[in-house]
């Protein structure tokens, strides 16, 4: 995924969720002492990153195996050091993506204090991790594995709240820029 936020040293921030009707099974987090965090099946339990500040259009990608547990964080084409996690656990079906808001349930009960604010673009996932020439080829935009789980370019999304599409010549696709939670909506 690409990210822009001003938000910086404010509150915890989620990016990506994934949840099925019982937990949230993949997320990714802009904690408050600024760590980037994936969480796998776990909402107090997971693997920090302590990257960079994100500026205009930061490329993030989390590459994580069950069968080795091994997991990093890649901004801007450069990879963290490996940690181990959550080695042989698998990520359960049937879920919904959410961007920006974290599910306290089942798609319901979202905290504007969590809620993000920025820009997020080219959110992808793959059901194997890539290897370092294809993150570094997305990172540039000069090659691209196709997406087999999650492809941005032919998802269709439901937006809540303020939330605009974007189409920008800038861009190589379409941005969603979220807003303070609206309250009213």
């Amino acid at each position: 995924m690409r990210v822009s936020t001003e938000l910086q040293g404010k509150r915890e921030v989620i990016l990506f969720a994934y949840r099925t009707n019982d937990v949230d099974e993949l997320n990714v987090w802009i904690e408050t002492n600024r760590t980037i965090s994936l969480y796998v099946s776990s909402s107090s339990k997971g693997v920090r990153f302590n990257l960079p500040s994100l500026t205009f259009g930061t490329h993030l990608c989390f590459t994580w195996s069950s069968s080795t547990g091994l997991t990093a964080a890649w901004m801007n084409g450069q990879r963290t050091i490996y940690q181990r996690y959550r080695k042989g656990h698998t990520i359960r079906p049937g879920g919904t993506v959410l961007l920006g808001q974290d599910p306290e349930s089942f798609l319901g009960d979202f905290g504007a204090e969590q809620s993000f604010v920025g820009e997020i673009t080219d959110v992808n996932l793959w059901d194997e991790v890539l290897t370092a020439n294809e993150i570094k080829g997305l990172y540039s935009h000069s090659t691209v594995k196709v997406p087999n789980v999650i492809n941005w370019v032919t998802a269709e999304f439901v937006k809540y709240g303020i939330v605009v599409e974007i189409q920008d010549d800038f861009s190589f696709n379409t941005q969603m820029s979220f807003n303070e939670y609206d309250k009213q909506t």
